[in-house]
């Protein structure tokens, strides 16, 4: 038979050989107690394999993606096992397979990270990240040379979701944006799109996420998303406008161009601002609805609650007025035109026009300000009285003279008659008083006409008489100016000769060495001496008069 296998050197050292039997006894059998005691150490091993395929077989099925399926339109961009899936420009997954369906649409196939998989939910939305121009700026410039993904923006809500639809364009704000919605209502849209800028102070701060008629058809409604830090600007009190494409506005004030932006005359704009006057201060609630208003006056208009209607009759033409034209007390504005018409005086058979204006009493005074809106009609013509005996009258005043626009002035004309305002008509009338250009006008007028009742004609015929015998006399005196150029000229040639020679000579006699100056100068001394002796007779005379009758005594005597 074969050699039985050697299992000393795995068994260890033989044991002792016990010692010699006896004959005729069984022998006894000896546990090795040695064998037993490493048996059991055997199955660690196997245990702890067992335990490191099991760890690995968990991780194995907690790191298991879930499997997506993202319907689009169009694959541009898309390639299977190598665009990736992100958000917040992290990965998050991967694209298994592209396939196309039974539609026009195709089915991307995805891998979503376990770690991410929470992500995807009911609301949770994709797009394809491709390179665009929208709402005046370069989007997904970085995928030019990366290549196109799938961005992926994050539900709110609760149950998860497996298939999706993907957008065509990116979402105008995604779940995590801070920031705030608005809602605001129009007339119109205008030139306002999805992805307009929305500017406070120029500056822009948000843009529009959607637009569509209002249930009724007869608006729109318009969201706007404002970013942080910039939403706690808009308060309720908070006026919006909108400033697309270039505003021309020719009034009173003249010809204004006004602009945002140029990437608001592009693709449109929306501006807001909270009035100065305004009280309220705390941040508006998301999703408070405004007013969009259509220019940025408009808009400062509606921060006034207390509006008085009045009414004002002109006796002359109101070309250039304008409704919406502003009204002015003292050169500040308080007010505007609401409305221009024909007032038709059946019993005195004549039309005046008829204006109708608002006056914001809040832009008066502080005072005025708390004024309740209810204010009492009585008492409102009981001051409006006392404002016109003092002279208050409303005047029709050229706000510009290139354009032509005209505008209500308020003003004091204290030596105006006193007028009495009736009490009953509703609205009350303030007087009216011919504003400068009309007086200008009328005295224009005044003059054309006694123009007129001047004799034109006869005043002509004087002039052409007048201009013939001018014309006779002046061929006079040039004849005579003939004939003294000829006859008298050399006459006074010759005698102003003459008048020099004598002057010659007369300047040789008066030189002072001439034998006249020594003549003369003798004569003047025995004239002094005869002056003398004239003194001296006259003072004998005076002391001895009778020496006329007796004559002359010796003065020895």
């Amino acid at each position: 038979m074969a050699d039985a296998p050697d299992n000393s050197e795995r068994r260890g050292p033989p044991p002792e050989q016990p010692g010699p039997v006896p004959q005729g006894d069984v022998p006894e059998a000896v546990a090795d107690a040695r064998r037993s005691r490493w048996a059991p150490l055997i199955w660690v091993i196997p245990v702890i394999a067992l335990g490191v395929a099991a760890w690995l077989a968990l991780q194995g099925v907690l790191n298991i993606g879930t499997a997506i399926e993202i319907t689009f339109n169009s694959g541009e961009g898309l390639e299977a096992g190598r665009t990736r899936i992100k958000y917040r420009d992290i990965d998050i997954g991967i694209v298994k397979a592209i396939e196309l369906t039974d539609g026009p649409n195709i089915l991307v196939k995805a891998e979503i990270n376990s770690k991410a998989k929470h992500l995807v939910v009911e609301d949770t939305r994709f797009w394809v990240v491709r390179p665009r121009i929208t709402g005046g700026q370069a989007l997904g410039l970085g995928t030019i040379l990366t290549g196109s993904h799938i961005a992926m923006d994050p539900g709110k809500s609760g149950p998860s979701r497996r298939s999706f639809t993907g957008l065509e364009q990116p979402p105008a704000i995604t779940t995590d944006a801070p920031g705030r919605l608005f809602t605001l209502r129009a007339a119109n849209l205008g030139s306002v799109d999805v992805g307009s800028p929305v500017y406070f102070r120029r500056v822009r701060v948000g843009k529009t996420v959607s637009t569509e008629l209002d249930k009724e058809g007869k608006g729109v409604v318009i969201q706007v998303f404002v970013n942080a830090p910039y939403d706690r600007f808009v308060t309720a009190g908070t006026r919006f406008w909108d400033v697309s494409g270039v505003a021309i506005a020719l009034d009173s004030g003249g010809f204004r161009v006004e602009t945002e932006s140029l990437t608001a005359i592009v693709i449109g704009g929306i501006a807001f601002e909270t009035p100065p006057q305004t009280r309220v201060t705390a941040p508006a609630a998301p999703d408070t609805a405004f007013t969009l208003f259509s220019n940025r006056d408009s808009a400062m208009k509606e921060i006034y609650t207390i509006k008085d209607s009045y009414i004002l009759y002109f006796t002359h033409s109101v070309r250039g007025l304008s409704v919406g034209a502003p009204v002015n007390f003292l050169g500040v504005e308080i007010g505007e035109v609401t409305s221009i018409d024909l007032d038709f005086n059946r019993e005195q058979g004549s039309v005046r026009p008829a204006v109708g204006i608002v006056i914001y009493p809040e832009r008066l005074s502080a005072r005025m300000r708390e004024r309740g809106p209810t204010d009492e009609p009585g008492r409102r013509v009981e001051a409006l009285q006392r404002w016109v005996d003092r002279g208050l009258r409303a005047q029709l005043s050229t706000g510009n003279l290139l354009t032509g626009q005209a505008y209500v002035a308020l003003n004091f004309f204290p030596k105006e008659p006193r007028v009495k305002i009736n009490a009953g008509q509703t609205p009350p009338e303030i007087p009216t008083v011919p504003g400068g250009f009309e007086e200008l006008q009328n005295t224009v007028t005044n003059v054309a006409k006694n123009l007129e009742k001047v004799p034109f004609a006869e005043v002509a015929a004087d002039f052409r008489k007048a201009a013939t015998e001018l014309e006779a006399t002046l061929k006079e005196m040039s004849a005579l100016s003939a004939q003294i150029r000829t006859d008298i000229a050399p006459e006074v040639r010759a005698t102003l000769g003459d008048a020099r020679a004598t002057l010659e000579k007369a300047q040789i006699l008066l030189a002072e060495d001439a034998p006249l100056q020594g003549d003369l100068q003798t004569t003047l001394r025995e004239v002094r001496r005869a002056a003398q002796a004239v003194r001296g007779l006259a003072d004998s005379l005076e002391r001895h008069p009778e020496s006329l009758l007796r004559g002359r005594k010796d003065d020895t005597q």
